[in-house]
């Protein structure tokens, strides 16, 4: 494999707290690290200046539906569309048809993700039988089929007691377990938001208190087993706060945010535009200003995306017909440049971390830095460039965003996986 010089490019690498300006190697697909290194010689040289050279990306919470729903998605098709927004990692979720239950689940996506040579997948297996939370899965086969962490996302764990022996047996096996919290009676027919704007609309509602017992059910059992609980999509404020009360109290328990939930509000339904529709919901501007604060002050340590593609036909039925979710890995690294690093939210760094260091130690796999003899699996970014977001342009199969034709600011201009450049704008 040739040697790579990324040249005069701003180097981040939140794991070493390191943020200056170099040339970074990579030989034989590790790093060697940040230069001058005396004695090496490039194969391949692509200028940075003026870029950001970070670990690649990694997103923690996407669907790519294969197998089963290959309309939607496909291995082959979401991984394509991961590299084109600078993902060089992606953890897939089990809500496949059949669900990603067994070993031989975990060993088919991987080798689909080989054989479609763009990204890591790292599979994540579902904590039941079927996901039908009745049963656990063979969770310790799954773990030597390549799972790296269990969820039955799409729905929740119903059972406490289920629950409270899949941490067990999770912490032995040295993995998280991630947490869709729902109340299903709470929401059972919901199309939005409980609140103001669905009573206007005459729209079943989905109440934030809903996610919130489930959140403060599985902390609960966090600190009763000494397991690890990660909350996805966290969406209220009542769950952020309950987050930061856990970690406080010192129980393992770790929270992510996506773009649309602190970007977006249930307002945004008022056109009955399904596009806006995902679960869990979009909630108030309070609980947007409070995903956002938990963000700033740390409570939420992972940002993801939940890319949840569906083909057109199906997001063209009815609101109350029409499937949740909306893809985001194109248009994840442009929302957080836009929206929390050029108001000040977060420092790059800081944001950077939340897409790399802290989702690997989620889910313990051996990426998300520039440490010499890691993966190189980097991001080259331009951090300034201004363009539009245009759906049509997606290497996703599925065209389902809320943010078509939205202004903004940075974008991934070089992804790098294993020291082969699998995407490059950089000429």
């Amino acid at each position: 494999m040739p040697t790579l010089q990324l040249r005069n490019g701003r180097v981040i690498d939140p794991s070493r707290n390191l943020d200056r300006v170099a040339d970074l190697w990579l030989k034989d697909g590790t790093i060697l690290g940040p230069g001058p290194l005396p004695g090496e010689t490039a194969d391949r040289t692509l200028d940075c200046t003026g870029m950001i050279v970070a670990p690649g990306l990694i997103d923690m919470h996407v669907h790519l539906r294969e197998p089963g729903r290959e309309e939607d998605e496909t291995i082959a098709t979401g991984t394509a569309a991961a590299v084109a927004g600078g993902v060089t990692s992606v953890a897939c979720m089990p809500n496949t048809e059949p669900a990603l239950d067994s070993r031989s689940d975990a060993e088919f996506v991987i080798l689909q993700a080989r054989r479609a040579g763009n990204c890591n997948v790292f599979p994540v297996g579902a904590v039941t039988k079927n996901r039908e939370g009745k049963e656990l899965a063979e969770l310790g086969g799954l773990v030597e089929g390549g799972a790296v962490a269990f969820t039955d996302d799409g729905a929740p764990v119903y059972s406490a007691e289920i629950m409270r022996r899949a941490l067990e047996y999770c912490k032995m096996l040295g993995k998280a377990v991630l947490v869709h919290a729902e109340v299903l009676e709470l929401t059972q027919g919901g199309v939005m938001n409980e609140g103001q704007v669905s009573m206007e609309l005459g729209l079943r509602g989905m109440p934030a208190v809903a996610e919130d017992i489930m959140i403060y059910r599985d902390i609960v059992l966090a600190e009763l087993t000494g397991g690890r609980v990660h909350i996805l999509h966290v969406s209220t404020a009542g769950g952020v706060d309950l987050i930061r009360q856990g970690i406080a109290k010192g129980i393992r328990v770790s929270g992510e945010a996506c773009p649309h939930h602190f970007l977006l509000t249930d307002e945004s339904l008022r056109g009955f535009d399904s596009n806006f529709k995902m679960s869990p919901p979009l909630r108030t501007r309070k609980d947007a200003d409070a995903v956002l604060a938990g963000l700033k002050d740390g409570t939420l340590s992972v940002l993801a995306t939940d890319h949840a593609p569906h083909a057109p036909e199906k997001k063209e039925r009815e609101l109350d017909q029409a499937p949740n979710g909306i893809v985001g890995l194109e248009t994840f690294l442009p929302l957080c440049v836009t929206h929390l690093v050029e108001p000040g939210h977060l420092t790059w760094p800081q944001m950077l971390a939340k897409m790399t260091l802290n989702p690997a130690a989620v889910l313990g796999i051996d990426r998300g830095t520039l440490q010499p003899g890691r993966p190189a699996d980097v991001t080259v970014i331009d951090p300034k460039v201004r363009w539009k977001i245009d759906p049509a342009k997606f290497r996703s199969k599925s065209r389902n965003t809320p943010f078509g034709g939205w202004e903004v600011t940075g974008r991934a201009v070089a992804t790098v996986v294993g020291g082969e450049v699998k995407m490059n704008l950089l000429g």
